[in-house]
């Protein structure tokens, strides 16, 4: 009896510990919450970029700090730069076309001669497109739904995308932290595998930094420079909401579409209104970006640990449903490091796990 007591005490003892030590843990991350996806992606940023910044602090004479500020200011001019100077034909883009399509206020020039001469889609894309410049809101209102779909989501891209960049500020900020006390983190991130892993900790560690420097190069950083440059030739042409079509092409090179269903409408578009010099010049700068991943990723890919493309594609368009434009990043970078860790796991041989 007094070992039924005794047992009951301790578990009783050991049940209350366990419950707040959980509470504690839960409430902890309904504080850090808000925080979890801009610190999950300035980690990536910082594994991402820490053989840069090994060789610019070996460069600076060791002064990690300043090697880690240098790195943070070079990341926002060319990460940021370019999506803030896109961020505003995408608000006004955005919200124009949404206002537009609600109201039935948006107005749409008669298609030049040339376009009936097209082959194959010519004759209906002509037609189509007098009818719409002769009575737009009997147009649409046959893509109702379409339509007001659209609106929607071009609205909540909007506000998303201003949103986005906050936390992309955000994660660059952590990353320079992180980057400036490296080798504790390090040393951390090392411990934490330990105690997760054991003796396998290091190994998983390395195979986790691994994978994301590989995605991070291989996939989201072709994505990112393929719709910057995209973006930069619908500047450069004029074309309306450029901000908006460069968004979409980082999504669809994401999701590993690419960004010809964006480029060829416009194309359509400029072939249709610009002059042929410019036309044929816009045309080849379109297939030179378009074709860029084919060349860039095998390079960059290739030289990590391979990651079929369909954990990125779920990966990506996951993250995106969840969280947002920068769950695209994280999305996929969490679920190939997820996928390796998961093959690692089931594939290990107990006689080696005994060793």
């Amino acid at each position: 009896m007094l070992q039924q007591k005794a047992f009951v005490a301790n578990a009783l003892e050991a049940t209350v510990r366990i419950g707040i030590l959980l509470l504690l843990a839960a409430w902890c991350f309904s504080i850090v919450q808000p925080f979890v996806i801009p610190l999950v992606w300035g980690i990536i940023i910082a594994v991402a970029q820490y053989p840069g910044y090994l060789k610019l602090r070996a460069w600076l004479g060791g002064r990690g700090t300043t090697a880690a500020t240098l790195t943070a200011v070079l990341d926002l001019l060319v990460l940021l730069v370019p999506a803030v100077m896109l961020s505003g034909t995408l608000l006004d883009g955005a919200q124009g076309l949404a206002k537009g399509l609600q109201e039935g206020t948006l107005a749409v020039p008669p298609p030049p001669e040339s376009v009936q001469g097209w082959p194959l889609v010519g004759e209906p894309l002509s037609a189509f497109w007098d009818q719409a410049s002769r009575n737009l809101t009997e147009t649409a209102a046959k893509l109702a739904p379409q339509l007001k779909a659209a609106a929607g989501w071009l609205l909540s891209t909007a506000v998303g995308a201003g949103f986005s960049v906050l936390q992309f500020i955000i994660a660059i900020l952590i990353a320079g932290a992180l980057l400036a006390h490296a080798d504790a983190s390090a040393e951390f991130a090392r411990a934490v595998a330990a105690r997760l892993a054991g003796e396998k900790g290091a190994e998983l560690a390395r195979l986790s930094e691994t994978i994301v420097r590989s995605v991070t190069k291989g996939i989201l950083g072709v994505a990112l420079i393929q719709a910057i440059l995209a973006g930069i030739g619908f500047m450069v042409m004029g074309i309306p909401a450029a901000g908006l079509w460069a968004l979409l092409c980082l999504l669809l090179s994401t999701v590993q579409i690419g960004i010809f269903p964006i480029t060829l409408p416009i194309l359509i578009y400029v072939f249709a209104t610009a002059d042929t010099v410019p036309a044929v010049l816009f045309l080849v700068w379109s297939l030179i970006v378009g074709s860029l991943d084919n060349v860039l990723k095998p390079l960059v890919l290739g030289r990590g640990v391979q990651v079929p493309m369909a954990v990125i594609f779920v990966g990506a368009i996951g993250g995106f449903i969840t969280s947002g434009i920068i769950g695209l990043f994280v999305g996929a970078v969490v679920l190939a490091l997820g996928y390796k860790l998961l093959l690692a796991w089931v594939y290990e041989r107990p006689e080696e796990s005994a060793v």
